[in-house]
């Protein structure tokens, strides 16, 4: 009965803490006079990235370094398919420009990248393959290009955006607090449900491989999931749409460079083939998102179960 109980004490500190977390956000755009976009991209996708950063570099460090891999895509198909479409789903969400034109294409283009690097047969014509440290080191690099590149962004918006006119800013103060108390929110409630989860996974007799792939990779998505609806729900949808891109970026290059920088990671076929399922459906979101420059509630109904239905897949598999 703790399990349970510690799993809904965990959703609650996940809700409310992402809810001080997209109000301190939002308040940081309107104070720097930036869009919120940015702070979807940068600082919320930093935050709700937290607990794959901590799996992923602790099951490096420990050796158990396919798990870092395998957590990071299961993670980003999950933000992609249930976090944006979950949103969408509650309201349509509207996608800015310049994440068509700059961040979305340069997630898709880092997959590639991680794609490549993860080609089984690199070394002897084994079946497996690694991802060095010198290419950990070569997603650290794009990762700074990438901060570079949205910030340089960020102080080009604010010669052109007009006064703000939001009926309600919080103080510097008040907005450093709303953060930090809510990324200790999302955080401590992202690590009771995922820990709870499993308890409760292994209770019922499934596999340390299933429980990783899935409710790991599931569970330590929830933070991104609760901030994008809580953001959904708030209208702001720049936070929204941002943290799902952000997330990923982040994901790929600094969760996952920072784990190969480590100690190398071991490559399976079944991570080959899940990385590939990542383009597609990244692909596809891309494709939904270029419609109107918006995702619709029925684009977001179909994402969910194209998530099921991978799920499924990776279950019988």
């Amino acid at each position: 009965m703790l399990m349970y109980l510690w799993l809904i004490v965990g959703f609650v500190f996940l809700i409310k803490g992402a809810d001080f977390f997209v109000e301190g956000s939002s308040s940081v755009a309107k104070l720097l006079k930036i869009p919120t976009i940015i702070i979807g991209l940068t600082i919320v996708a930093f935050g709700t990235s937290m607990p794959e950063a901590s799996v992923s570099i602790t099951a490096a460090m420990a050796g158990k370094n396919e798990l870092s891999l395998s957590n990071v895509i299961g993670s980003n198909i999950f933000n992609l398919l249930v976090v944006a479409g979950a949103s969408a789903v509650l309201r349509p969400i509207h996608v800015e420009n310049s994440v068509l034109k700059k961040d979305f294409p340069f997630s898709i283009f880092i997959t590639l990248v991680v794609l490549i690097m993860c080609i089984p047969g690199k070394f002897h014509g084994s079946k497996l393959s690694v991802l060095t440290q010198t290419e950990g080191v070569i997603l650290l690099l794009l990762f700074a290009f990438y901060l570079y590149w949205t910030v340089r962004h960020a102080l080009r918006a604010r010669q052109w955006m007009a006064e703000d006119s939001e009926p309600r800013i919080l103080s510097p103060l008040w907005t450093i607090l709303y953060i930090i108390l809510g990324l200790a929110g999302i955080i401590w409630g992202g690590n009771l449900v995922v820990d709870s989860a499993t308890d409760i996974a292994q209770a019922f007799g499934l596999s340390e491989t299933f429980i990783g792939l899935t409710i790991v990779a599931l569970g330590t998505s929830l933070p991104e999931l609760v901030t994008s609806i809580v953001a959904a729900r708030k209208g702001e949808s720049d936070i929204a749409m941002g943290n799902v891109i952000g997330s990923n970026i982040f994901n790929l290059l600094l969760v996952l460079g920072a784990s190969c920088t480590l100690h190398p990671v071991a490559v399976n076929l079944f991570s080959v083939y899940d990385i590939i399922v990542l383009i597609a459906v990244s692909i596809f979101t891309y494709i939904f998102a270029l419609h109107k420059k918006t995702l619709s509630k029925k684009e977001g109904a179909l994402m969910l179960p194209m998530y099921l239905a991978f799920f499924c897949f990776i279950s019988f598999r």
